[in-house]
C-alpha cells in the first residue's frame, strides 16, 4: 500500500465558544495570539506568530461540556513550562493539571479556556 505524502501536522485548531469577545480576550490578551481574520461577527482566526490558526466559532456550548480532551501549545524551553504556569495563575486561568514531567520526558502544565477547553502549554525533550 502506497503511503500518502507527509504533512506539515496539525496547525488549525476549531473551538465552538459561547462567547466570542470573552475567548478574543482570553487567547489575545492572556496567551498572546492576534486577529489573523474577523469574517464575521460569530467567527475569528487567531495566530501566534504565524505559525498556526485557532479558529474560535460562537455556538451552543452546555457549561462544563467540551469534545476535545486538550490541544497543546508547543514551548521553546523547560523553563518556559513553570514561566506559562505563573502566568496563568497570575491572570485567574484555571490550572487543570499542574506541571508534571511525562513518561516520554515532556514537561507540561494544563490550564482551561473560559468554555473549558483544556490547552497544554508543553516542552518536549528531543534525544
Amino acid at each position: 500500500m502506497s503511503r500518502p505524502p507527509e504533512t506539515l501536522g496539525i496547525r488549525h485548531v476549531a473551538l465552538v465558544v459561547a462567547d466570542i469577545p470573552r475567548s478574543e480576550a482570553f487567547y489575545c490578551g492572556t496567551l498572546g495570539y492576534r486577529v489573523e481574520w474577523r469574517p464575521d461577527p460569530e467567527n475569528v482566526y487567531l495566530t501566534s506568530g504565524g505559525h498556526d490558526n485557532l479558529a474560535l466559532h460562537k455556538g451552543a456550548v452546555p457549561p462544563g461540556e467540551t469534545r476535545l480532551d486538550h490541544f497543546g501549545v508547543m514551548l521553546k524551553k523547560e523553563e518556559d513550562v513553570d514561566a506559562w504556569h505563573a502566568h496563568l495563575e497570575s491572570a485567574g486561568v484555571a490550572i487543570v493539571k499542574e506541571p508534571k514531567t511525562h513518561r516520554d520526558g515532556a514537561l507540561a502544565v494544563y490550564a482551561a479556556d473560559p468554555d473549558g477547553n483544556v490547552i497544554q502549554f508543553i516542552h518536549m525533550r528531543r534525544a
